[in-house]
């Protein structure tokens, strides 16, 4: 789960990682108050789920309170288009007003899940305020990366090697420490999945801050946090997604146009694989799980057809502790009473198999039977193809 920028400065606040001054403003009148509070000279950021706002012009200075309100008023409502946001943006609702600070130097800070390593890995980097992708292709000397046991946990003396790596002035050592072990334990104990400073800050009067924040958290652990689940701002979010997490089911979008409904994300990713393997594009990763109802696969048929990209839908299923006659009823009831614009391949094999290949060829509707995964993905590969 992504949450704003504003959102997770309040969080990191709590353990003690120091941020600027400021406050949120959904509209002029609230910026230009915020801006008078925290005397004048203040940064209008734009609040979106995305990077690269500044380059976007979704962050600005504002000298007084007058022109806050004027930037304010010119971002909130528009839509601010970047790099992640695709060619169709994002609309900015709310703005963060925070005070000017007095910069001296600039780094990176991050913290994220090496799989590979299975463990956590620190990253740190002296070209702060840029995008991080750029220095790791452009200047890879200029990270340094701290792997942390997560059964000792992220050491002193492993954050003041970071801070060498930083060229942190030696006065400052303890300080950057202490900054970096709040991080860590904003990671660990609020069950995040990254958390990025860029810039982490270093200002003139010898202070840190995190002059942005972004805190991404893992799903799977948001039981434990019921709080967060407050701060999950539905907007910002694919409408598709939404849906599909209000009946269980995990969807990603992508930029094919084949629709993908599948039970398990081992079999969703090979799936994936061999429709590209087939000369096709998969429009989304869609689990159902294993064991889903008729209800939850109907559904999952139902986001899929919503998908105006997609153009052929392919319904991939191993059947264990789910049914593969439940699954081919909730398909035909999803198909008639939404219609199918598009052909549906369907690859059934394991529990009730046979019964379930009956019930798709006595719907009297037009699906794609198919023999295995190869079959399926050149089966409807080819019926994309022949279409005009």
């Amino acid at each position: 789960m992504n949450i704003h920028e504003y959102q997770a400065k309040r969080i990191l606040e709590r353990f003690g990682v120091k941020i600027p001054r400021g406050e949120v403003a959904f509209n002029a009148d609230e910026a230009s108050a915020v801006a008078k509070k925290l005397g004048g000279l203040v940064v209008v950021k734009a609040q979106i789920h995305a990077g690269g706002r500044g380059k976007a012009g979704g962050i600005k200075l504002a000298r007084t309170p007058e022109e806050a309100r004027a930037l304010a008023k010119q971002m909130i409502g528009g839509r601010l288009v970047t790099q992640q946001t695709g060619p169709e943006g994002k609309e900015v609702k709310r703005v963060l007003i925070e005070e000017g600070l007095h910069i001296a130097r600039e780094f990176y800070l991050g913290i994220v899940v090496d799989r590979s390593a299975q463990c956590p890995v620190f990253i740190a980097s002296r070209a702060g305020g840029m995008e991080i992708e750029s220095v790791a292709h452009e200047t890879p000397e200029l990270i340094h990366k701290q792997f942390i046991s997560p059964s000792v946990g992220f050491q002193a003396f492993e954050a003041r090697k970071l801070a060498f790596g930083l060229d942190i002035p030696h006065a400052l050592i303890d300080k950057a420490v202490q900054f970096m072990k709040g991080l860590y334990r904003v990671f660990v104990e609020m069950d995040a999945s990254q958390v990025e400073i860029n810039p982490f800050l270093l200002t003139e009067e010898g202070e840190f801050y995190a002059l942005d924040a972004k805190v991404n958290f893992d799903d799977n652990a948001l039981y434990r946090h019921k709080d967060l689940l407050e701060l999950r701002d539905i907007d910002e979010e694919d409408p598709l997604e939404v849906q599909a997490s209000r009946h269980g089911l995990n969807y990603i979008r992508l930029d094919g146009n084949v629709g993908c409904m599948v039970n398990g994300a081992g079999l969703a990713m090979s799936t994936m694989d061999i429709i590209k393997l087939a000369g096709g594009s998969p429009a989304n990763f869609l689990d159902v799980g294993g064991g889903a109802n008729a209800e939850q696969v109907r559904h999952a048929f139902e986001i899929l057809l919503s998908d105006k990209n997609v153009r052929a839908v392919l319904i991939n299923i191993f059947g264990g502790i789910m049914r593969c006659d439940i699954v081919a009823n909730g398909v035909v009831d999803a198909a008639k009473s939404i219609g199918v614009r598009v052909p549906v391949v369907v690859r059934l094999e394991g529990t009730n198999v046979e019964k379930g290949r009956e019930i798709l060829l006595n719907s009297g509707l037009n699906f794609i039977v198919a023999a295995g995964m190869k079959d399926a993905a050149e089966k409807v590969v080819q019926s994309i193809t022949r279409r005009p």
